[in-house]
Parts: structure tokens; C-alpha cells; sequence
């Protein structure tokens, strides 16, 4: 658990309409082989713009409504674009906002990175890959959160969850991305955010070596969190 897709016309000389045949069947080929690789070029340009227009409308998602908060997760492989479920889970976003906008992700590490279920960052303990025999352990006991549970939020692929200890009430400043489908965690784990854009970043930290606790060998960063209205 996170913790802390015809009729053709006979002709007088057989033997010269044969030749004839074959050059122009040829020509034909020719002329159908260019125009279906000009077809299946244009069919994968329609596809990587319709691709491309899809990733610019789910990024500025955010943009739609004045009451809908984001952030911007930069790591060391890029940033990741999150929507806050601000209206869903108010006191955890709310505490989500403030670690962020004091500073207090700066420079941490995702310190459990389980390939198929979730990444995980937050802890004070691993600033600038320092403490790496605690890592995990940290947080901050005086700003925790209850448990806020939304029947229509899920922790899915994609979407953020807060770790916390076997205190449903003691969230604090680790969350993690889910990295899969994870029904399990459905009810016992504050579901505050998704990602709009970047899972190709999550992805990467995903797969990166790791040691026998989860931990990567060599640090991955969560470098910061701006909160913006829009993107």
C-alpha cells in the first residue's frame, strides 16, 4: 500500500498487347503502390496530429473553468500536469497547495518507485537525496489531513493519491501516482488529483533500477510544485 491501437478490348496482335499489358499492369502498380504509401503517409500524419491535438485540449483542461486548480510537478525527466480535485477533496488539496507553495517539495526525492502500481515522493527526509536509510519515513506531523473519500474518484491510472500510515486520518505531504489500475486502494486512500499531461515522465520514473525497498539507485527528483489556475 502507498505508504507513508472490365472487359477489355481484344486486339489484332496478342503478342504486342501482352507487352502493352504488362507495361501498363505495371504502371498501374506503380501508380497504386505510390498513392497507398502516400495514403498510409497521410492516414499517420491524421493520426499524430489528432494525437497531438488531444495532448494541447487535455493540457489546457485546466484553462475551462476559473474554480479548477492545477499544478505542475517538475522532476528530473520533465514535468508532469495535474488537475486538483479542490471541490472533491478540499483539505487535502488545500495542504497539497501549501507544501507546495512554501517550498517544502523542493528538491525530493521519489523514493518508491514500484513499476505496475505507483510512484511515490513527499518525503522531507530524502531533500536532495540525503537520509537514504529513512526515506519513506518522513513527513510533517503537524499539517495532516483526514481521510476524504469520493465514490467518483478512483485511484486509477494516472490519478494521485496521499500515503499515509495505518491512520486513515494522518495524510500529510507523500502522495503518488498510480501507475496501474489499483482497485485495492479504492476507499482507503485520499484520491485529490490526475494527470492531465506527462505520464511519459511517470513512465520514465517508473522504470528506472531499483533497490530491495522500492528505492531508485541512483535519485529521481520531484524538483518543485508551481500551483496555477490554468496552464
Amino acid at each position: 500500500m502507498p505508504h507513508t491501437s472490365k472487359k477489355y478490348r481484344k486486339q489484332e496482335n496478342p503478342k504486342s498487347n501482352n507487352t502493352l499489358t504488362y507495361i501498363i499492369v505495371g504502371v498501374i502498380i506503380a501508380i497504386v503502390a505510390a498513392g497507398g504509401g502516400y495514403y498510409a503517409y497521410a492516414s499517420l500524419r491524421a493520426t499524430s496530429s489528432s494525437l497531438m491535438n488531444t495532448t494541447t485540449n487535455v493540457t489546457s483542461h485546466c484553462s475551462t473553468s476559473s474554480t479548477i486548480e492545477c499544478a505542475e510537478i517538475g522532476t528530473t525527466y520533465g514535468t508532469i500536469y495535474v488537475e486538483l480535485f479542490n471541490s472533491s477533496a478540499p483539505k487535502t488539496v488545500a495542504n497539497f497547495v501549501y507544501f507546495a507553495e512554501s517550498g517544502f517539495y523542493d528538491n525530493l526525492v521519489w523514493h518508491r518507485i514500484v513499476k505496475g502500481f505507483v510512484i511515490q515522493t513527499g518525503d522531507p527526509d530524502s531533500r536532495n537525496g540525503a537520509n537514504r536509510s529513512s526515506w519513506g519515513q518522513g513527513g510533517d506531523a503537524s499539517r495532516t489531513v483526514p481521510l476524504e473519500i469520493a465514490s467518483s474518484l478512483q485511484n486509477n491510472y494516472g490519478y494521485l493519491g496521499i500515503a499515509r500510515s495505518s491512520d486513515p486520518n494522518s495524510g500529510s505531504s507523500q502522495f503518488y501516482i498510480n501507475m496501474a489500475n489499483n482497485t485495492s486502494l479504492n476507499g482507503n486512500y485520499t484520491v485529490f488529483g490526475k494527470v492531465l499531461d506527462g505520464m511519459n515522465v511517470a513512465i520514465q520514473i517508473e522504470n528506472v533500477p531499483v533497490d530491495s525497498n522500492d528505492a531508485p539507485l541512483n535519485p529521481v527528483y520531484m524538483t518543485g510544485v508551481t500551483i496555477a489556475d490554468s496552464f
